[in-house]
């Protein structure tokens, strides 16, 4: 016995069903055919059950597929972010080629930074190592920062120099102040412009206090130490002179460090003043005057004029493609978040 069928729509045959919804409704217009036409016939029910499986399986594995798809792009896509992860963020120099080395020392010095003692040190080895580097040239345009961070530094260039014999020279374009001219410090000539900024040996902690304006308010401040100056920084607890004193003893020791560090690294260019250690800063051509720098030029005169060497390579760090992604998507703005909450004064 012969199961009946039914009959295809006229245009079936031309155009068949491509997506799983087109198979889906083409089994429901046979049902709704087959209601119309009357057809009670045994098994007509089962062709339908047919049909309207077959269209549930098409659309699986339709689904299937584009979840595959977008899984394997995803894929593709971290791999080639761990590849670029892993690619160094500094340039490479042809040993073999004589060039001036630079490494840029831009922006606030301080740990996790692009001026970190961490990311500086590293490409000034590089730059020391290469044979065709005939000189290091740091390129500072920086206010300022940590004298931890720039300690770090110092020393690493007084070791490099020595190790290496090749010379140092410092380049500044904008700002050579604090931190990074105890950075400039060390080494062998300091180059500036005219304008520059240059100087501000000194150093600072700085915060807030907050106590009476939280009696204003009626705020009560409830914190629990266990060692009676635990919380002497803290800014909503008054001060003690005895605490001040201890925080301005601790500044002055740092003051003098930096002090010896600038005698030592310019000698008897210096021609000190009383107000040459007192924080002031000065313009280019006044540092030149006083021994803190030694002459104008920029990065192009002391590679051709100097160094004797115009090919200019840098070594300075940069974000490669993965890091800077991750910035883009919220990385900076967690750390600096993190920066904002932080209570414990810096020093500067």
């Amino acid at each position: 016995m012969t199961e009946p069928t039914f009959p295809p729509s006229p245009d079936s045959a031309s155009n068949p069903p491509q997506a799983p919804t087109d198979f889906a409704q083409a089994a429901m217009n046979t049902i709704a055919g087959g209601a119309a036409s009357g057809a009670q016939a045994p098994g007509w029910e089962r062709a339908v059950l047919e049909k309207l499986a077959m269209a549930t399986l098409a659309e699986q594995r339709t689904a299937r597929r584009w979840r595959n798809g977008i899984r394997l792009a995803w894929l593709a896509f971290l791999s080639v972010l761990v590849w670029l992860g892993l690619q160094q963020g500094s340039s490479t120099a042809d040993v073999s080629t004589p060039h001036t080395a630079v490494v840029s020392i831009q922006g606030e010095i301080a740990a996790g930074a692009d001026a970190s003692a961490e990311f500086v040190v590293s490409a000034m080895r590089t730059a020391f190592e290469d044979d065709g580097a005939k000189a290091v040239v740091l390129l500072i345009n920086s206010p300022g920062g940590s004298p931890v961070q720039a300690g770090i530094i110092n020393d690493e260039i007084k070791r490099l120099k020595a190790l290496h014999k090749k010379p140092v020279y410092a380049v500044v374009e904008e700002t050579c102040a604090s931190a990074a001219y105890y950075i400039a410090a060390a080494s062998d000539e300091i180059f500036v412009d005219k304008a520059s900024i240059v100087g501000s040996i000194g150093v600072l902690m700085d915060g807030f206090g907050f106590t009476g304006l939280m009696d204003k308010l009626g705020v009560e401040r409830r914190l629990m130490t266990a060692g009676e100056n635990k919380g002497f920084l803290d800014p909503f607890s008054p001060q003690t002179e005895k605490q001040r004193a201890f925080a301005q003893a601790m500044l002055n020791q740092i003051h003098q460090q930096f002090i010896g560090v600038v005698k030592e690294g310019r000698g008897k260019r210096l021609k000190e003043t009383p107000e040459m250690f007192s924080g002031l800063f000065w313009t280019g051509q006044q540092a030149i005057e006083l021994g803190l720098a030694d002459q104008l030029g920029n990065l192009d005169y002391v590679a051709r004029e100097v160094v004797k060497a115009e090919e200019v390579i840098d070594y300075t760090r940069k974000d490669n493609v993965a890091e800077r992604l991750a910035k883009r998507f919220g990385a900076a703005i967690g750390d600096g978040a993190v920066r904002a909450l932080r209570s414990l004064p810096a020093i500067h």
